[in-house]
């Protein structure tokens, strides 16, 4: 049977998404699995759920209407957050839409694929939408001009996490001059493209006056891929304070700050919540699948470190989770649902 969704995206309330049905092998998790576990983001309405946004799987029977993919091909995609959807990581058999997946390319394995889809999404949102982000000229388009970037600086807080990894090696492939990333290893980050890591000990006014040494007075795009609110000030006083800056902060991080916490701001500053889901931001989200493949073939993105499970243990999968709901370091996971 083929399998047909029209998604409702406002102004894309007509767009038509084809669809394939995949036999999974790999099941990736991610924190926000652990809030839908938790305290219901995503799920509450739509009980009992499953959980798992990473998909790689083979395809077993494409859609009607599917063009991209055939029979057997081996893709991984990222699963819709709609509450019942039937594209979930963690089951045998899932759902995928077609525009929001990709051909696992030659010389890249299942598992370095499994660790783009949420992870990558959140800064890629961040970056190139206009609502929900800093709305960056994206690195695809063929009529927006980048080059201004060369001489322009972002500020990636959080290079410890897999998002702000990512959004690290977005940051290059825009083109941006200077990339300051607060937080990780500095050997990794500045292979994914800093030109610049600061530490992120030894306090906030430290910290800020390092990143302050690096872009002066000129900084107005930052992405917070970590911080709580409470923690969001060191972007914010890090921006211009002549001209008026934005941050982008994951949407679970949304909430206020804490501005007896934040310096004056001569020309103000701008909030985004970004929500890292594909279906949510199609016009960003249908190009990018599209051009990804080309991107680990070429090196432009690299996948991030994992471990492996074997099979669906559910203890397991708890483990996981307890471990992102304790502040914990969790390597990317990856469940072997199935074989190749």
């Amino acid at each position: 049977m083929p399998w047909i969704v029209r998604h409702h995206h406002g102004e894309h309330a007509s767009l038509l998404i084809e669809q394939v049905q995949v036999r999974v092998t790999i099941a990736g998790l991610n924190p926000h699995d652990q809030k839908g576990r938790d305290i219901g983001l995503f799920t509450k309405d739509s009980l009992p759920a499953l959980l798992g946004s990473d998909v790689v799987g083979v395809v077993t029977v494409p859609g009607e209407g599917a063009t991209r993919f055939k029979k057997g091909d081996s893709i991984f995609g990222q699963a819709s957050i709609a509450p019942g959807s039937a594209s979930k990581a963690t089951q045998q058999y899932a759902v995928l839409d077609e525009d929001f997946a990709s051909i696992v390319p030659d010389g890249v394995s299942e598992d370095d694929c499994a660790t783009l889809p949420t992870n990558i999404l959140a800064g890629l949102v961040g970056f190139f939408d206009k609502e929900q982000g800093l709305g960056l000229p994206n690195p695809w388009s063929l009529t927006e001009s980048r080059s201004h970037l060369a001489n322009s600086s972002i500020l990636i807080v959080g290079g410890g996490s897999n998002c702000g990894r990512f959004a690290t090696q977005l940051a290059k492939l825009v083109g941006f001059g200077t990339v300051v990333v607060v937080g990780g290893k500095e050997e990794e980050l500045r292979r994914y493209g800093a030109t610049n890591v600061v530490d992120r000990h030894g306090g906030d006014d430290f910290v800020l006056q390092r990143i302050r040494d690096i872009v002066g007075d000129d900084l107005v795009y930052a992405f917070d891929a970590f911080n709580a609110p409470v923690g969001q000030h060191l972007a914010i006083n890090a921006l211009s304070n002549s001209k008026e800056g934005t941050l982008a902060r994951l949407v679970w991080s949304r909430g206020a700050v804490d501005e007896s916490k934040i310096h004056p701001k001569q020309a103000g500053y701008v909030l985004k919540g970004v929500l890292g889901f594909s279906h949510s931001k199609p016009d960003i989200a249908i190009p990018f699948w599209k051009h990804i493949a080309e991107y680990l073939v070429g090196g432009k993105i690299k996948p991030l470190a994992y471990v492996i499970e074997q099979g669906l243990d559910s203890a397991k999968v708890n483990e996981v989770l307890d471990r992102y709901r304790d502040g914990k370091v969790v390597t990317q996971t990856h469940f072997h649902v199935s074989e190749s």
